[in-house]
């Protein structure tokens, strides 16, 4: 079971900086709400899954796009991908895939299909796939989803 990781302790922040209804969000009864997903082991260890901002609900099921991204990576022609929540009017959000292929490597929106419904269940299966050159980043490298999400905003309804 997973669920957003609650800290306490000296070392936590006191609170943002001239920011006080961030600080409310966060910091509630000396309590600091992380804002990551962790899920804790039958031995106590305590592992981060994403964060909470990213998870998609789908069709009522939380849907991590971390989990969904691993296995898509297993493919040995994905150089990268990303996963998001795309909005739809009978599932509330609908999982979509971001796919950037190695140089010269070749995958079909099939071949895909296959492999994540052979290791995800049917709820966390992506529903759209759309091949880039390339994922919009930070500077440090990390993929920003919201990015993607305001693309798909901006689209013509009838090119998603």
């Amino acid at each position: 079971m997973a669920g957003e990781l609650v800290i306490r302790g000296p070392q936590v922040m006191k609170g943002y900086w001239q920011r006080p209804d961030e600080t409310a969000k966060t910091l509630r009864d000396g309590w600091l709400f992380t804002g990551d997903i962790a899920r804790l082991d039958e031995s106590g260890y305590t592992y981060l899954v994403d964060r909470k901002k990213d998870m998609i609900i789908s069709g009522g099921y939380n849907v991590y796009p971390q989990h969904v991204e691993s296995v898509i990576m297993e493919l040995p022609q994905v150089k990268g991908v990303a996963v998001a929540g795309i909005p739809d009017i009978n599932r509330g959000e609908t999982l979509k895939a971001y796919i950037v292929l190695l140089k010269n490597a070749s995958l079909s929106r099939e071949q895909l299909l296959e492999h994540c419904k052979s290791r995800l269940a049917s709820y966390k299966v992506p529903r759209l796939f759309e091949f880039r050159r390339e994922l919009p980043k930070t500077k440090d490298g990390k993929v920003l989803r919201r990015v993607l999400i305001e693309e798909e905003k901006n689209r013509p309804p009838d090119a998603q």
